[in-house]
């Protein structure tokens, strides 16, 4: 698959969202510390059955993305060994797209639906992208209005399954699946 360069810089933007330590490179443990603060920002009992669900998730996601992408078999996966398993369409393919998203957010949504309306508000919203991607509460405010289309104030797993497709597989810069992340780095 032929990488753009808005696509390039989106994928920049993921992997550093999945590089929860910061360290330049992404590593089983980050999985693990995104899923455990997200149960620990919404009180999720430590032998909660939500968040063992969401540290197994978690830990299936980085099987795959390290059976994918870790070409060197270090334990780590750099960012330009994520490009090019998405260019190689070792990751995230239209095909599976569904079944590797769907259970994640579900999972999410379990935890981070406070209300139990199923469906995510701005404060759910600002919270579980905090903890899981570290989006700033404003960045994660700004996403959360864009993908809220009918302006009623909640977006659904579908929704954010949508802007995640678009994400990876929309090539418009202003759409919700864009700006899913916030600002993009620069070229």
């Amino acid at each position: 698959m032929e990488i753009s360069a808005f696509l390039d810089r989106k994928l920049a933007r993921r992997f550093d969202t999945f590089d929860t330590d910061g360290n330049g490179v992404i590593e089983r443990d980050d999985f693990t510390l995104a899923a455990t603060r997200l149960a620990d920002e919404f009180r999720q009992p430590f032998d909660s059955p939500h968040r063992m669900r969401m540290l197994a998730l978690s830990e299936q996601l980085w099987d795959v993305l390290s059976a994918a992408a870790d070409s060197d078999s270090d334990g780590g996966i750099t960012l330009a060994e994520y490009k090019a398993a998405f260019a190689d369409g070792l990751l995230v393919t239209e095909d599976n797209f569904d079944a590797g998203y769907r259970p994640v957010l579900e999972a999410v949504m379990t935890i981070a639906d406070a209300d139990g309306d199923g469906k995510l508000g701005a404060d759910e919203y600002v919270r579980w992208t905090g903890a899981w991607m570290g989006l700033s509460a404003p960045v994660a405010r700004a996403v959360h209005g864009r993908l809220d289309s009918d302006r009623d104030g909640v977006v659904s797993v579908d929704t954010v399954l949508g802007a995640i497709r678009d994400y990876y597989f929309d090539e418009a810069p202003d759409s919700a699946g864009g700006w899913l992340l916030g600002p993009l780095p620069a070229n």
